[in-house]
């Protein structure tokens, strides 16, 4: 049961997670806070920037921070699922006898960086859907499960596209939260360049590890969620189908796919962690308006008219808040949109001619 004593620890732990990172990255406030609620949540994220932004830096920190065993897989065209896996291997024992013997790959860490994923075949890409979901990996029909607590962290380039293939929807809708990784300010590209210019060496230490990890999680789990608070967020996932009973009008001009049920299940997860965070003991709609762009924006498939008129899909998904957040009289879905939404032009945003 949850006590007052289990919040005030989750908190403290959040403030040395949160200070330890700072140490290591410069910046990156909503990156680094959508990373460590996805964590304790126990989700996976794609991070997507251009190079040079911090995206690797920041998955490193995050393995020292968390205390827990780190692996690097440089996703590449030539790499194969065994690479990623592991195989059997024949071996010889003492008496000379033949024996397959498996050796684990990469994967079987609890944090996983997953560098450059979409530069990889569609065949090696599965290679993790099975990892990222059941945390198990089956090789030549056995199935081994996964140290916990275990995390794919993936990057990828949105800019370069020769020699890169995109993610399929199945391990899209894997990915708990995508994160959009922005270009620094000018006063954070100075503080990087002279952070840099002194010493490479990154200094965050250890504020967390792995058992207190699932500690906070489980604290998590036993945040409340009120039937209107929960109806609001699932009608949030519901209205991004366009022929739903629920459907928004955004949906209906510029979705062709919307989001799936997993989409729910997250957006209530971290919305649990977030309010914790923020020393609430209850999830408020602020939590899930705020959630809802890293949750949704890579699970819903854009239409020819969305695409022709350059509408993001941050921009829809502020649409759908607003217009669910009228349904049910609450406020603070603007507050809660990203610069992303809130630069599109309004007659895009809005479909007006």
């Amino acid at each position: 049961m949850i006590t007052e004593q289990s919040i005030l620890k989750f908190s403290k732990q959040c403030e040395n997670i949160f200070a330890q990172i700072r140490r290591d990255v410069i910046g990156q406030q909503e990156v680094v806070e959508g990373t460590v609620i996805a964590m304790i949540a126990g989700g996976n994220v794609l991070l997507e920037g251009v190079p040079g932004v911090g995206k690797t830096r920041l998955v490193r920190t995050l393995g020292r921070v968390f205390d827990l065993p780190f692996s690097r897989i440089q996703f590449t065209p030539d790499l194969m699922p065994a690479d990623v896996t592991g195989t059997n291997i024949i071996v010889k024992d003492d008496k000379g006898n033949s024996t397959f013997q498996f050796q684990p790959g990469p994967v079987f860490s609890n944090i996983i960086l997953a560098d450059e994923i979409n530069r990889a075949t569609p065949k090696t890409q599965s290679a993790l859907l099975e990892a990222m979901q059941e945390h198990t990996v089956t090789v030549m029909g056995v199935s081994r499960r996964m140290n916990e607590p275990f995390f794919v962290l993936a990057t990828q380039n949105p800019v370069e596209q020769d020699g890169t293939y995109p993610l399929p929807e199945a391990q899209m809708d894997r990915f708990m939260f995508k994160l959009i990784v922005p270009n620094p300010s000018l006063d954070e590209l100075m503080s990087i360049v002279d952070m840099t210019q002194k010493t490479m060496a990154e200094v965050s230490e250890a504020a967390c590890s792995g058992e207190e990890l699932l500690e906070m999680r489980a604290t998590a789990n036993q945040i409340p969620v009120a039937e209107d608070v929960m109806r609001y967020a699932m009608m949030l996932c519901s209205a991004t189908h366009p022929d739903s009973e629920c459907a928004s009008e955004a949906a209906k001009k510029y979705i062709r796919l919307g989001a799936s049920p997993r989409a729910g299940q997250a957006l209530i997860s971290a919305a649990k962690v977030k309010a914790l965070m923020k020393g609430r003991y209850n999830v408020a709609y602020v939590d899930v308006n705020e959630l809802a762009y890293p949750v949704l924006r890579h699970r819903m498939k854009m239409n020819f008219e969305a695409i022709a008129e350059r509408v993001s899909p941050d921009a829809v998904i502020s649409m759908i808040v607003d217009e669910v957040s009228r349904r049910f009289g609450t406020d603070g879905a603007k507050a809660a949109a990203p610069a992303a939404a809130e630069e599109a032009p309004k007659k895009k945003r809005f479909g007006k001619k």
